[in-house]
């Protein structure tokens, strides 16, 4: 007969005081590495243009126009925005002859920018068609976006896809399968529901249009490697709208399949909505390692830029600890003890002063895209935080006299006040980033 573990008679344990515990506790926590994402999903290495995408690989960056492509020097200077925001793809949509024709154009007027970004063609309906009437679009598109619920319909479905996928092979081409739930597969979807309700026990109707949407992004996948195309120059993705419904949807696809993912909602929404939706729904999936590229499709507020959504999803990557794009800034979110608002100005104009410098500093110094600062309001967090970054600033609070205390490396370094105070701030900045980074193409 198994026997379970010896029983313990507590009296007869060693004791130990508090203290002991309490440090014994701290060396445990100590040595305990912090809480990190999920390892990647493995995944193949997709090469779009100079860009590659997989589990080796960073997770990338794109987005999307919003221009008339037919606008070739409108569509140009949007996609050159966008690559300077540090977008690394960035998509456009190719939706009429206009618009194919255009695309030679775009790509002339972004080599004239000296912009290499890879280009992506968005393609619904007719994809087949522009493809072949402008072999120039064909060949210039580093990788072709196809919506297998609109591709085709009924018999031509199979013959249209095929169509595309010839061609992407033609050109060496990699190809995006990206199925959304406004645009599913209808069939696919009817006859889902009709295998559902023969069940003895049916699953709802979510659960069956979240697996039709794996289905029809599977299947499509399948037939393309049977007409010929490499495993590794296809890239999925599933597209809803709801929260919850995307995470079950990618770990769904992700548990039955190795291909890339490209994680993101279809419509995020406009302002705090947008940012909060995709940042729960996608900080969720990249924790459990899944994600392979991202877009935060947000929808840009009247006199807003477009390049916000690639802001947005710079910044999630690096708060997750996933990539580093740029110095971050931590600032104090103000109490009853920051009556000034001096500081919130101050943290404006260091965020603003480190996005003006960051394309030229990423081109001088190695690096510098790690570096952090602190702006803070008074004397109870202050010191503590500014220590804690690499260069840091505390601004005096209620009560307090009118002096700035700053840190270099935990150090305290000088003393700052008066009007000049921000260009001081702003100029010790710049003398940090030049003594602790190493000049690329220079021997230090």
């Amino acid at each position: 007969m198994r026997r379970g573990p010896p029983s313990v008679n507590p009296v007869l344990m060693p004791t130990m005081s508090s203290k002991a515990a309490d440090a014994q506790a701290m060396n445990e926590s100590a040595t305990r590495p912090a809480a990190a994402t999920t390892a990647r999903r493995t995944t193949p290495t997709v090469r779009i243009g100079h860009v590659s995408v997989g589990s080796e690989h960073p997770i990338v960056v794109q987005s999307m126009t919003n221009t008339d492509t037919a606008d070739a020097r409108g569509t140009a200077q949007q996609v050159a925005e966008l690559a300077r925001a540090g977008s690394e793809l960035v998509r456009i949509t190719v939706n009429t002859l206009e618009a194919a024709r255009a695309v030679p154009e775009i790509k002339r007027r972004l080599d004239m920018m000296s912009c290499d970004v890879p280009l992506i063609g968005d393609f619904h309906y007719n994809g087949h068609q522009l493809l072949q009437q402008v072999p120039e679009c064909a060949s210039i598109l580093a990788k072709y976006r196809i919506n297998p619920g609109n591709v085709g319909f009924g018999r031509k479905r199979d013959e249209q896809f095929a169509t595309i996928i010839q061609l992407a092979m033609e050109n060496d081409r990699p190809v995006r399968i990206g199925v959304n739930w406004g645009s599913l597969d209808a069939a696919l979807l009817a006859r889902l529901m009709d295998e559902n309700a023969a069940q003895p026990e049916p699953a709802d109707a979510g659960a069956v249009m979240r697996e039709a949407l794996i289905r029809s992004a599977l299947d499509s996948a399948r037939q393309a490697e049977d007409l010929g195309l490499a495993h590794d120059r296809i890239i999925l993705s599933c597209k809803v709208s709801d929260v919850q419904d995307l995470i079950a949807v990618y770990r769904g696809l992700a548990g039955r399949c190795d291909y890339p993912l490209h994680l993101g909602l279809t419509e995020a929404g406009m302002g705090s909505k947008g940012i909060v939706s995709s940042t729960a729904a996608m900080a969720v999936l990249l924790q459990e390692g899944l994600g392979d590229t991202i877009r935060i499709s947000l929808t840009p507020e009247p006199g807003q830029p477009r390049t916000d959504e690639v802001v947005v999803a710079q910044e999630l990557l690096q708060s997750m600890g996933l990539r580093a794009f740029s110095p971050m800034v931590t600032a104090c979110p103000g109490c009853g003890r920051t009556t000034s608002t001096f500081f919130q100005s101050l943290a404006q104009d260091v965020q603003q002063f480190v996005r003006q410098r960051m394309p030229e500093w990423k081109l001088q110094y190695e690096g510098v895209e790690n570096l952090s600062l602190a702006v803070m309001g008074c004397v109870v967090n202050g010191p503590g935080e500014s220590r804690q970054a690499d260069i840091g600033i505390s601004l005096p609070g209620t009560g307090e006299a009118p002096v700035a205390p700053v840190f270099i490396d935990g150090e305290k370094v000088a003393t700052l006040r008066g009007e000049q105070l921000t260009k001081e701030f702003l100029d010790m900045i710049e003398g940090y980033v030049q003594r602790r980074y190493p000049g690329r193409g220079r021997v230090e």
